[in-house]
């Protein structure tokens, strides 16, 4: 009987540990919370354009356009192995990872 109302007064006092902490720091964690949810948004939003440009590109494959032939190849291939339709990638996606890498390989 008593381990209960032990129980029940620590839950109590966690209780109003929590509330005091959330209004004393409340601005703090709700900064943060939003901090973190900006960190989850900064992907790209949007599908594909028709004509493929060197940002497109770049965003395609997830480094700079202006990066060098062997970055190119490297985060191509790495790619490639991951979405490559015979390991189950979609063919769609395969062929924006090529058409990238030739464009940004063509003009450099």
């Amino acid at each position: 009987m008593t381990s209960l109302i032990v129980a029940g007064c620590a839950l109590v006092g966690g209780g109003y540990l929590v509330r005091h902490i959330s209004r004393k720091h409340g601005k703090t964690i709700a900064l943060q919370g939003k901090a973190l949810g900006n960190m989850f948004q900064q992907r790209y939003r949007g599908g594909f354009q028709s004509e493929i440009d060197k940002y497109e590109a770049g965003k395609i494959l997830g480094i700079s356009p202006n990066s060098s032939s062997d970055r190119i190849k490297t985060v191509h291939k790495k790619l490639m192995f991951q979405n490559h339709p015979d390991r189950g990638g979609s063919p769609f996606i395969a062929a924006k990872i090529n058409s990238a890498k030739d464009y940004l390989d063509k003009n450099k």
